[in-house]
């Protein structure tokens, strides 16, 4: 019998996600908007911020998806010294031949599963696989890199990795008790203006850090009425709040240290309403009835703006929107005692209180030059080509992620990120749906480090002190 994605999606969406009874901690909501009831935080079993497995020479590789996002990394991966594909896993076939042409000249004759709803389990239960490297859509992300842990191989998965509260701890306490990797892909971190801002802050160019702005601002709405990817309608139906928000979070979460010297305490977020998709929709389904499900469905609103206020008390603010006329903006905005940096609306800029003004554009190149990081300096221009070829790479930066993931794991390095940062960047899906959803009531945001956020050091090593001897090919 024929399956397509949305039988799949029924079938395996939403299995694997229990979770084992713990005390939580509530929030009472003001303005009687009622209590917010998420587990806020509990015992660390291990520590996995900072944590080195074993040297991995050769790391052997399972793809989980091979759509858009998936040819793509599969693309990057072949690219990089010791990344072996050894597996392959999509529900269509066609997929996978696609897959394997793009790849027979360097990675020929990997496994392969297709055309049923658990084959990719197969995939998982491998022995030649160490990493699972994960890019279907949102529901299936969670069980899957759950399962992958569980079977003893670390999980790299596209954003959010997490939709609930109550999955993010599934993945903290799944990595903690398998000591495997969770890692967020997508991270947005690994930009060039990200990086070098980083650099910066660390050397404290920007004086003591106060606020940072974050932004996913993109009209996405051609890309929802695709006949075979309807789950991209589908994940803005019956949810509030800022649904893709790690390309805004995950750069300025970094600078300010989240999971490893600061932590989120509490937020706030507001909703707007739908101007877009119900219109939208009912356009689409006069001129074709196959877009007549989707007519009277209750999507999300155009823009969603959340602040965020951290356990050191610096604020930070997000937001997104998917439906409206927006160019592409993430706004990575960083705002210190003594300077400032902006990405977006271009050109990038730079401001200093010693200067009063912004720096003309000789002052500004003169210090991207200086505080450009050796992590840049040596692979930058190489991924930058890399990704040029590849497709859905961001410029280079996603080349950059996947090379620096490989490269930790065959050195016996941490990985940049970890489960704490996919668990916390992620957990901001269902808490900015609640505050919206309750007028902006201020939710906590739990700590999934069980406080060792306070003495964890700050990963990203920009100098490339440790690693940095894989090459891209």
């Amino acid at each position: 019998m024929k399956t397509n994605r949305r039988q799949f999606l029924k079938a395996t969406g939403l299995a694997g996600l229990g979770i084992t009874a713990a005390p939580v901690a509530t929030r009472a909501a003001p303005g009687g908007a009622g209590e917010a009831s998420f587990k806020q935080t509990q015992p660390q079993r291990f520590n996995m911020h900072g944590y080195a497995t074993p040297k991995l020479g050769t790391v052997r590789i399972g793809v989980i998806g091979l759509g858009s996002r998936g040819s793509g990394a599969l693309r990057r991966l072949i690219r990089i010294e010791g990344a072996q594909i050894t597996a392959l896993a999509d529900l269509k076939p066609e997929a996978i031949t696609q897959a394997l042409k793009a790849i027979k000249t360097h990675n020929p004759n990997p496994a392969t599963y297709a055309g049923g709803e658990h084959e990719w389990k197969k995939l998982c239960e491998r022995s030649d696989v160490d990493l699972v490297y994960i890019c279907t859509p949102w529901a299936l992300h969670t069980p899957q890199a759950v399962y992958a842990m569980e079977q003893g191989k670390h999980a790299a998965s596209e954003l959010p990795v997490a939709l609930t509260i109550a999955q993010c701890w599934q993945l903290v306490e799944t990595s903690e008790r398998t000591r495997k990797h969770c890692i967020i892909l997508g991270n947005q971190c690994f930009g060039a203006f990200e990086l070098v801002t980083l650099n910066m802050a660390r050397q404290g160019f920007f004086g003591d850090l106060v606020h940072g702005d974050g932004a996913y601002n993109r009209d996405l709405t051609p890309l929802k009425f695709r006949k075979d990817k309807t789950w991209f309608l589908e994940r803005d139906i019956d949810r509030l709040g800022a649904l893709y928000n790690i390309h805004g979070i995950g750069p300025i979460a970094q600078k300010m240290e989240i999971n490893c010297g600061d932590s989120m305490e509490y937020l706030s977020a507001v909703t707007s309403n739908d101007f877009t998709m119900d219109r939208k929709v009912r356009e689409m389904a006069a001129k074709d009835p196959f877009w007549q499900p989707w007519v009277g469905r209750k999507f999300n609103g155009n823009m969603t703006a959340c602040i965020v206020r951290t356990r050191r008390g610096r604020t930070m603010t997000f937001q997104y929107d998917h439906f409206s006329a927006q160019a592409g903006t993430k706004m990575h905005v960083v705002v210190g005692t003594k300077a400032m940096a902006m990405m977006d609306p271009k050109p990038s800029r730079l401001f200093t209180t010693e200067r009063n003004r912004w720096l003309t554009d000789a002052e500004f190149n003169a210090v991207v030059k200086q505080y450009t990081p050796e992590m840049s300096r040596r692979v930058g221009q190489s991924a930058e080509t890399v990704g040029e070829t590849t497709g859905y790479d961001h410029g280079g930066q996603d080349t950059i992620m996947d090379w620096r993931m490989i490269d930790c794991l065959r050195n016996g390095l941490p990985v940049e990120q970890n489960v704490y940062d996919a668990a916390a960047w992620s957990a901001l899906v269902e808490l900015t749906g609640w505050s919206a959803r309750h007028r902006a009531a201020s939710v906590d945001v739990p700590d999934f480090t069980g406080g060792s956020w306070q003495t964890n050091r700050p990963l990203m090593d920009l100098a490339l002190k440790t690693g940095g001897t894989t090459r891209l090919i």
